[in-house]
Parts: C-alpha cells; structure tokens; sequence
C-alpha cells in the first residue's frame, strides 16, 4: 500500500474512533448512508434504494430513494426522496430532492470530487424546510478499499440555523460480494444549550451484493440529533442499468 494510503487509513480510524469516544454511541443517519462518495452511476442508468429503520425508543423511518442520471450538458443524478417517519409519537412525512455531478473522476491513488444540492419540504405544513450544499471526495486505495470525506453547509429553516456537515467514511470490499462501511459525521454551528447540540456520531455497516442489479445492507447506529436510543437499519437497493439508453 502506498504510504500515503498508509496515513490516510490511519488518520481515518482515529477520526473514527474520536467520533465515537464524543459520541458514546453509534447511529442511523439521514438515509441508509450519511457519507456519500464521488461517483455516480452510469448515464441513462436508474436505481431504487429504499430502507427501514427502527429505534429502541419506538421511533419509526420508512424511506424510498429513486434516482437516475441525466444528461443536462454533464451526466448528473437526480433523486427524491420519500421520508415517512415517527418521532416521539408524532408523524411526519418529508420529501427531498437533490441533484449530483462528479467533478473530478475517482482513480487509484489519487482525489475524486462531486458537488450535490438539494433540501427537504414537510408535506403536512407544505414548508420547506432544509436547504443543503455537499462536496463528496473520494480517495482510492485500491480496487477494494476508499476514503470518502464530505464537507457542506446545511441551513434548518425551520430554526433559521446554519451549520458546517463533515463526515469521513472508508469502504472495504473485503470479499466478492461483501463490503464493511464504517462512518463519523456530524454538524458543527449548533446553538450553545444542551437540548441543541448536536455531537458527532458514528454508524456501521455491512453490504452483501450478490449481482450487479440487487444488494442489501444491515446498519447499526444512532440519531444524530443526540438522542440516545439505537437505531438499526435495513436497506435493499434495486439497479435499473439501462433504465433508458
């Protein structure tokens, strides 16, 4: 492995392991992965991602996430997604458009860069409610393993609050059909009061991927907005190759 690969691998694990020691906890993020990576599918391509998450306090998320990618002068993915959620015994129901194109193409050795875009508008109160902005990069250190660091702002209309998203992920197919996600992540820029803060968090995966069009994943974590009740994900993802080539 190349030095730089070496540093990188262990920087990752440490911010990983800080994440953890901050948190206490690990946690279910906003989608069956919080830390996205540069690449996008395939032009003309379409996939759908859905999951189920539960917590050990009774709160519910239910979420479907299709997506295809487009050519608007560039390839780019557009997604929407569909949030149907319980927290603390009240319904909510959200969707969230956004809308990614790769920059700078991932390879061996060397940074790759995306931009993404998007919000989330509360179908109940018709408000729109997040608008957010996230540079996905991706180092890769072999045909199997990736570092993916995200940075971004995001705005909380709902409290007019800004904040600083970070989050580090590394990836590892370790066999032909299996892959380990681990992650931390969180928001910098919350209000000073306990009830307001919100600490950085971390979640684990693992992805079994027997073809190309179907994989499956099984997530362990927490909620980021700090409450302490575990969280665990079920996500399936259907590939469409060819959706309209």
């Amino acid at each position: 492995m190349l030095p730089l690969a070496r540093a990188l691998t262990v920087l990752l694990l440490a911010v990983l392991g800080l994440a953890l020691l901050l948190s206490g906890e690990a946690w279910a993020a906003n989608g069956a992965y919080a830390v996205d990576a540069t690449d996008i599918s395939e032009l003309g391509s379409c996939k759908l991602e859905s999951w189920w998450s539960r917590a050990t306090n009774t709160d519910f998320s239910a979420v479907a996430n299709p997506s295809c990618v487009v050519d608007l002068g560039r390839p780019f993915e557009l997604t929407l997604q569909a949030n149907r959620a319980r927290a603390d015994g009240d319904w909510s129901t959200t969707l969230s458009p956004k809308l990614k194109t790769v920059l700078v193409p991932t390879a061996i050795g060397q940074f790759g860069l995306a931009i993404e875009a998007g919000g989330s508008y509360d179908a109940a109160s018709g408000n729109n409610t997040v608008a957010f902005v996230t540079l996905p990069a991706t180092y890769r250190l072999s045909e199997t393993m990736r570092v993916n660091l995200n940075a971004g702002w995001l705005w909380d209309r709902a409290v007019d609050q800004h904040y600083l998203s970070y989050g580090v992920g590394f990836d590892w197919k370790f066999t032909d059909t299996l892959q380990l996600t681990l992650e931390g992540f969180g928001l910098s820029g919350a209000p000073d009061d306990s009830a307001g803060k919100i600490r950085p968090r971390a979640q684990a995966g693992v992805r079994w991927r027997p073809n190309e069009i179907f994989s499956m994943d099984l997530i362990v974590g927490h909620n980021i907005t700090g409450e302490s009740a575990r969280w665990i994900t079920l996500g399936t993802t259907v590939r469409f190759p060819e959706a309209f080539k």
